[in-house]
């Protein structure tokens, strides 16, 4: 086991302490359901420290590093309706870079960003080009399931290593990629994570899930469906782009659920959030981290309020240097959903290419045996390309913030 450190948030007043007077019924009490799919009245309080590795692998390094002419590059969603999750991960890659050059005046690495949008079907023309740029020893991204699935075969053709900071479709790892590492827990750690949230800590004793039909959607859905058992008391389909949930919500507010799960992004969740409230919904409203985003506050107003979320993602934000460093770099915006994870694959490529590794073979090997601690998590890969032991965080919406709850 890792020795700890925690770090504590700087500048939290009273009203963050307010916050924190809620607590979870009784276990043995069960929840009030009303008409509407009541909710129990469980108000999980936020947290104010992580647990951090106490000795984590910086981007500086020892600043006596050489090299020349050595690109990363990141590939994901820069616009398009989820963006703001790619360009979390974007402003972590640049501060990490940002902060090896400041320290490393002999390797100057350079950072390049290609748009996909997020699309799996405009995806594969961005990767290709990337991949073709003989200077780029290593590549951060992609952050969606579908387009990492549309293009592991582009960057495995060209031996060229890429962690994502987000993509968690289990199937990811069992295409025989031997370039693809995942820097988080896929859905078959979320789902069960999600679970738990909503059965054992929410008191759910009634859940409904929605899952979209985007690879990422449809697999996180199912190991939530698995992991709920006879608690799950109904489920239905939706599209990516759809605007009116009405013949969904009907469904829900029949089935009389404690709690809805929706597996998807915030681009759909949060007006389905929106109409769900319109109609009376009193439960609670749960999503993963595709929907965990400010934009999800912005875009679903009042209704987004006490929402809860599932993360296989740290709250940065907790960690003060970082933050610190970040909002340097992201024009003052705090860090979000992935940031940090985009931060730390940043670093394991930076330290690669410190030690010498600054073609992409060499580079390859370096992520394969790489066995250190980040600043979120320790990063050691199996042979497929996923992380050993990976932790699910909880987060939720209080006073027009998302918050952090702890892992779950």
């Amino acid at each position: 086991m890792n020795a700890k450190l925690t770090y504590r948030v700087a500048g939290l007043g009273a009203a963050a302490a307010l916050a924190l007077t809620g607590c979870a019924n009784d276990s043995s009490k069960t929840s009030n359901s009303s008409e509407s799919g009541g909710a129990s009245g469980v108000n999980l309080p936020a947290v104010q420290t992580v647990d951090t590795p106490k000795s984590p692998v910086m981007p500086k390094g020892d600043g006596k590093a050489k090299c020349s002419n050595v690109t990363i590059g990141y590939v994901g969603a820069v616009t398009g309706d989820n963006a703001q999750l790619g360009v979390n991960i974007y402003n972590g890659i640049q501060t990490a870079i940002n902060e090896h050059n400041q320290a490393n005046k002999d390797c100057q690495v350079k950072f390049e960003k290609l748009d996909t949008e997020g699309s799996p079907d405009k995806a594969p023309g961005p990767v290709t080009t990337m991949a073709n740029k003989s200077q780029v020893v290593g590549v951060v991204g992609l952050p969606f399931s579908g387009e990492s699935n549309a293009t592991g075969n582009i960057f495995e053709s060209k031996g060229l290593v890429h962690i994502t900071p987000a993509a968690t479709l289990p199937e990811l790892t069992t295409k025989g990629w031997k370039t693809f590492f995942r820097g988080l827990g896929n859905d078959s750690v979320q789902g069960p994570a999600a679970a738990k949230l909503m059965t054992e800590k929410l008191k759910a004793e009634k859940v409904f899930v929605v899952q979209d039909d985007s690879p990422y959607g449809v697999g996180l859905g199912g190991e939530t469906t698995k992991a709920l058992g006879d608690k799950q008391v109904g489920s239905d389909k939706v599209t990516t782009k759809q605007k009116d949930f009405s013949a969904t919500v009907t469904k829900i507010m029949n089935a009389k659920p404690d709690a809805v799960f929706y597996a998807g992004y915030y681009a759909e969740a949060s007006p389905f959030a929106q109409q769900l409230r319109a109609k009376g919904f009193k439960g609670s409203f749960v999503g993963p981290d595709g929907v965990k985003d400010n934009e999800f506050i912005k875009q679903a107003g009042s209704a987004s309020d006490g929402a809860y979320f599932t993360c296989p993602c740290i709250p940065g934000e907790l960690i003060k240097d970082f933050n610190d460093a970040y909002k340097k770099t992201a024009n003052n915006a705090a860090p979000g959903t992935y940031s940090i994870e985009g931060y730390d694959a940043a670093t394991v490529l930076l330290a690669g290419i410190d030690a010498g590794k600054t073609d992409r073979k060499s580079l390859l090997e370096w992520v394969k045996t790489y066995d250190k601690d980040g600043l979120s998590k320790h990063y050691k890969w199996d042979d497929k390309g996923e992380l050993a032991k990976p932790d699910v965080y909880g987060y939720k919406v209080e006073g027009g913030k998302i918050v952090p709850i702890g892992k779950i």
